[in-house]
C-alpha cells in the first residue's frame, strides 16, 4: 500500500520545518560518536573510580575496554505499582548482558511520581516538571562516559517522556526501553467510573469509594485504563524502542522476565561493539515522530502527548505542532475502544491482538512509515508480531490476521470512527486541543455562558454548593505551566460528567491539562498562550457566551470585538501555588517554562539555538494555521477525506 498522501505531506513539512535544527542535532551526534563515548578517553583514576565496586570478572572486561558496557537507568520505586516490578530487573539485565559478552552497571535512578496519587493535591503541581527533572537525572546517570548503550526502565505519565528526552540528549548512545507491563484486570473501568460519580453526588461515603478504588488498583503493574502510562507504551512500540509486543505482558511472569533479558541482549547487539550500531538519536527521526502521532490518534491515546511528543521531538532537533496532530487526525481511523473510550482495558486489548495488530493494519493502510530504523534494525513491519515462550527462549510469531474481539480492536477497513478524534481548536481564546473520541456527537458543540474559576478547588466548592445545576462553560484559568506547573484537573471529571448526565450542556475550557483518561465531557485544554503569558483566556468574564465547536474547530468568546480588546487581563494571585509540598523548589521551572504547544519545556535546547530558532520559541497565540506549509496537506485532506 502506498503511503497515504496526508501522512506523506505532514511528514514532508516536518522535515522542512526541522531541517536546520535536525542538521545541527545530527552534527552534534556525529561529533560525539567521533570523539567517542569510550572508556579510553577516561584517565586511569577516572576509570578506577568507575569500576571500583564491580565484580572481578566484570572489572576485567571494563579494563580491556573492548566489550560493551550497558547503563541501566531506572525509575524504580515501590510506591508506584507500575514501577515496583523493576526492583528485580537489574539482576536479570546484568546476567543477560554478561552472557551476551558485555557488562551492565546500574548507572542511575530517576524520580517517578504517580499522578494517580497526586491528583487534586498540591504535589500535582510538580508533575509536569518532573518530566524535565527525569530527563536531567538520566543525563547525570550517563554523564560519566562509561557506557556504550543504555536500557531505560520506566512506564508512567511523565517518566517515559523524561527518560526519552534524556536519552536523546545522549543520542549517540543506543537505547532500549523495557516496560514492566500492566496489572491484571480488577474492577471494570465502567463500574469504577459509576462509583466515582456516586461519590461526587454524595450518594456513597468515602469507605465505599476506597473499597472500589482498591479493587481497581490492586496489584503490581500499570493501571489498566488507557491513560498516559499505557499510551506511552503504545508509542514506544510504534517508535521501535521496545521489543515487539512487549508493552502489555503482565509483570512477574516467565515471559516478562524473558523479554527483559532479551531486551538487555539487544542493547549489547546495537552498541558500537555489537556490530549493529543504532544510536537512538538517528532512530528517532521525522518519520518515527510522525508514526508516534498516528499511533496516538488511532488508539485514542492521552492528550498529554500533544505536549510530550512535541518536547521529545524537539530534543531530537525535530519541530512539530498541533497542526500536525490535527491534520493527521482527519485521516487516521480509530481502531481501538479502550477505557475511557470504551469498556475494555489494556489486557483485553492485548488479548484481542494488541500492538502488532494495530501496526500491521496501519502499515497496510499506508498510514505508518515502514522505512524507519528500530532497535531490531528491520523496519517497522518486523514489529507486527507477538512474543511467546518456547522453553526459556522468546520467539515471535506474526500477529493474528483477525481481531479476537471487534468490540475492542478493529481492522482499518472497519474502524470505530473514520478519524482519530483529536482536534485543534482556534479562535479569539487562543489555540487548544480537544479529544472527542469518547464524547458523544450531541456534545461536540456547546454554547453557554462562562463561569470563571481560578482553581479546580473553586469549581468543586461551587459544585458541592449546588451552584452549577445549569448550562455553562467552566473556564478554569491560571493553570498553565508558568502559573502553577499545569496540574491535571482530573478532579473535575466526575462532577462535570454528573452534570452532563443530568441533562445540562457543560464544557471545560482551560489553560491547564486534563487526565490522560479524559473522557465524555467536551474539554478544550492546553489553551495557549496561557493566561500568565498574556493569553486571551484572561479576558473572559462570568456570563460571556462561549462557543466550543469541535466539528468546526473553533473556540470563541462571543463578545463584541471592541469590548474584547478593551478588557484588561485578570489579575493573578498565585501566592498559594508558590510554597508548600516542595513547590518552592520548582520556581525556576515555572519561570522558564515554554508554551504547551512547544512542549512546555523548562530548559533550552542548545543544539537548536541557531538564528532561525527564535521563531520557534515565540508563542503562537491567536495565530492561524501555518498556511504556506500546510497548503499541500489541506489539498490532500480534501482529496482524501
Amino acid at each position: 500500500m502506498p503511503l497515504h498522501p496526508v501522512l506523506a505531506a505532514v511528514t514532508g513539512r516536518i522535515v522542512e520545518r526541522s531541517r536546520p535544527y535536525r542538521a545541527a542535532y545530527l552534527h552534534q551526534l556525529s561529533e560525539s560518536v567521533t570523539r567517542g563515548v569510550h572508556r579510553s578517553t577516561l584517565s586511569c583514576t577516572n576509570l578506577a573510580h568507575g569500576f571500583a565496586a564491580f565484580p572481578q570478572n566484570d572489572k576485567l572486561v571494563l579494563k580491556q575496554q573492548k566489550l560493551p558496557s550497558i547503563a541501566i537507568v531506572s525509575a524504580y520505586n515501590d510506591m508506584l505499582s507500575a514501577h515496583q516490578p523493576y526492583y528485580r530487573f537489574p539482576d536479570i539485565i546484568r546476567e543477560a548482558v554478561r552472557h551476551a559478552g558485555g557488562v551492565a552497571q546500574f548507572a542511575g535512578g530517576t524520580p517517578a511520581m504517580c499522578d494517580g496519587i497526586t491528583q487534586g493535591q498540591p504535589g500535582m503541581e510538580l508533575s509536569l516538571f518532573s518530566r524535565d527533572t527525569i530527563a536531567m537525572s538520566a543525563g547525570i546517570a550517563l554523564s560519566h562516559n562509561m557506557f556504550d548503550a543504555a536500557v531505560y526502565l520506566g512506564i508512567c505519565d511523565k517518566i517515559v517522556p523524561g527518560l526519552l528526552i534524556g536519552a536523546l540528549h545522549f543520542g549517540h548512545l543506543p537505547a532500549v526501553f523495557i516496560p514492566s507491563g500492566p496489572m491484571t484486570t480488577g474492577m471494570s473501568n465502567s463500574e469504577k467510573s459509576r462509583i466515582r460519580q456516586l461519590y461526587a453526588q454524595g450518594r456513597i461515603d468515602r469507605d465505599a469509594l476506597l473499597e472500589a478504588e482498591s479493587k481497581s488498583y490492586h496489584d503490581a503493574g500499570t493501571c489498566t485504563f488507557y491513560g498516559t502510562a499505557n499510551s506511552n507504551q503504545m508509542l514506544m512500540e510504534v517508535m521501535g524502542l521496545h521489543l515487539p509486543g512487549s508493552a502489555f505482558v503482565t509483570p512477574n511472569t516467565p515471559l516478562r522476565d524473558a523479554l527483559t533479558a532479551q531486551a538487555a541482549r539487544r542493547a549489547v547487539e546495537i552498541s558500537l561493539q555489537g556490530g549493529a550500531f543504532t544510536p537512538v538519536g538517528r532512530l528517532v527521526d521525522e518519520k518515527t515522530i510522525a508514526n508516534a502521532i498516528v499511533a496516538l490518534l488511532t488508539t485514542g491515546g492521552s492528550t498529554n502527548h500533544t505536549i510530550h511528543l512535541v518536547a521529545i521531538a524537539r530534543a531530537a532537533g525535530i519541530v512539530i505542532d498541533w497542526n500536525d496532530f490535527n491534520d493527521l487526525s482527519t485521516v487516521v481511523p480509530l481502531l481501538t475502544r479502550i477505557y475511557p473510550n470504551g469498556e475494555a482495558d489494556v489486557n483485553h486489548f492485548h488479548a484481542a491482538g494488541g500492538t502488532g495488530f494495530v501496526i500491521r493494519e496501519l502499515l497496510d493502510a499506508g498510514l505508518l512509515h515502514d522505512d524507519v530504523t528500530t532497535i531490531l534494525g528491520q523496519g517497522l513491519r518486523a514489529h507486527c508480531s507477538e512474543p511467546f515462550l518456547e522453553g526459556e527462549n522468546v520467539v515471535w510469531r506474526d500477529s493474528p490476521d483477525t481481531s479476537a474481539d471487534e468490540n475492542v480492536l478493529r481492522p482499518a477497513e472497519r474502524p470505530f470512527a473514520p478519524d482519530g478524534g483529536l482536534r485543534l481548536l482556534t479562535g479569539n481564546l487562543g489555540r487548544a486541543v480537544i479529544k472527542i473520541s469518547a464524547v458523544k456527537p450531541q456534545h461536540h458543540l456547546v454554547e453557554a455562558p462562562a463561569i470563571v474559576f481560578n482553581s479546580q478547588e473553586d469549581f468543586m466548592h461551587a459544585y458541592q454548593d449546588g451552584k452549577l445545576n445549569r448550562d455553562f462553560v467552566a473556564v478554569v484559568r491560571f493553570q498553565g505551566p508558568k502559573a502553577n506547573g499545569m496540574p491535571e484537573l482530573h478532579a473535575l471529571t466526575p462532577a462535570l460528567g454528573s452534570l452532563q448526565d443530568a441533562g445540562y450542556r457543560v464544557a471545560l475550557v482551560t489553560d491547564g491539562r486534563m487526565s490522560g483518561a479524559s473522557g465524555k465531557v467536551p474539554a478544550a485544554i492546553h489553551v495557549s498562550p496561557e493566561v500568565l503569558a498574556n493569553g486571551p483566556l484572561g479576558r473572559v468574564r462570568d456570563g460571556d457566551l462561549i462557543r466550543l465547536d469541535a466539528e468546526a474547530g473553533t473556540l470563541q468568546a462571543l463578545v463584541d470585538e471592541a469590548e474584547w480588546q478593551r478588557r484588561p487581563q485578570a489579575a493573578a494571585d498565585l501566592s498559594s501555588n508558590m510554597i508548600g509540598m516542595g513547590r518552592e523548589l520548582f520556581a525556576m521551572f515555572r519561570a522558564t517554562a515554554g508554551a504547551a504547544e512547544e512542549g512546555a519545556a523548562s530548559f533550552g535546547l542548545p543544539h537548536l539555538m541557531t538564528p532561525a530558532s527564535t521563531e520557534i520559541n515565540q508563542p503562537k497565540g491567536d495565530a492561524e494555521p501555518f498556511s504556506d506549509e500546510d497548503t499541500n496537506v489541506q489539498q490532500s485532506i480534501q482529496a482524501h477525506p
